[in-house]
């Protein structure tokens, strides 16, 4: 049984992703880095080269293929939620878990989002991204975490409790 993490790019998924993995004795595995292991490129490379569809559809790919993975904590990126295929596997194979965060909160963590490799098109902000993203996130979360207020310890706990609440 695979858990696998969604929200926006800064909430945290990564640093969540490997501890959850600690603590549940699981495999950890980083969407990202499969995506640029396997493109030998960086995620803002593969956006600049490929454009934003050509991004997304290999991402896609590669989440649908880490559906398969078993026992194993999974963070994807914060776009991964427009890969209807991959979210689905998610779903079939594992639980969700909706690391949400407010938009004041978000700004305050991110600054650089082109070089993170994030998928914003043409004229797009961080709110435009926020507004889009969420419903996305919320269709296809088992579990939803709100992180305001939270530091990683008390995430981490919320998280943990919600999966055993589910008997995971």
């Amino acid at each position: 049984m695979n858990v696998c993490l969604i929200g926006m790019p800064g909430v945290g998924k990564s640093t969540v992703g490997v501890i959850l993995a600690k603590q549940l004795g699981c495999d950890y595995v980083d969407a990202d880095l499969v995506i640029q292991r396997r493109e030998k490129r960086l995620l803002s490379r593969i956006i600049d080269e490929e454009g934003i569809d050509g991004f997304l559809r290999i991402e896609n790919e590669v989440c649908t293929m880490l559906a398969d993975t078993e026992d194993a904590v999974i963070a994807t990126g914060g776009s991964a939620v427009y890969g209807r295929e991959a979210m689905e596997r998610f779903r079939e194979n594992g639980t969700v878990v909706y690391l949400e965060a407010s938009l004041p909160t978000l700004q305050k963590r991110l600054s650089d989002l082109k070089g993170r490799g994030v998928v914003l098109r043409e004229g797009q902000t961080l709110e435009d991204l926020y507004r889009e993203r969420i419903p996305l996130y919320e269709q296809y979360a088992d579990i939803t975490v709100n992180e305001d207020g939270k530091d990683l310890e008390e995430t981490m706990e919320t998280v943990l409790q919600s999966l055993r609440a589910q008997r995971f």
